[in-house]
């Protein structure tokens, strides 16, 4: 499936108002994850490179920046992740672009 394609199955799944709400309930936890790999690179550090600054397995380091995993981290997990890549953790609340319904 080329990328053009994608783009319009997702223009047109987005019109469904059951799957924009899913997808809008996950922006958040994407965004995390995205930043939590950029640092990551850009710190130029592999999975197993973390894993040895924090003193844990790969394994670890691999569920917590997947997509797939469904388990939220502990704040003191991105803390220490963060600081292991020469970052703060800065946690921020803002007004929302929607109301909960």
């Amino acid at each position: 499936m080329s990328s053009l394609d994608f783009k319009s199955f997702k223009k047109e799944a987005l019109q469904n108002a059951d799957v924009k709400k899913e997808y809008d309930s996950l922006e958040v936890e994407y965004a995390i994850k995205t930043e939590l790999i950029r640092a990551r690179k850009e710190a130029g550090l592999t999975q197993e490179d973390l894993a040895r600054a924090l003193h844990t397995q790969k394994s670890n380091i691999s569920r917590l920046e997947s997509f797939n995993y469904k388990s939220s981290p502990k704040l003191s997990t991105l803390y220490e992740y963060a600081k292991a890549l020469g970052y703060e953790l800065e946690v921020q609340l803002k007004p929302a672009k929607y109301t909960a319904s």
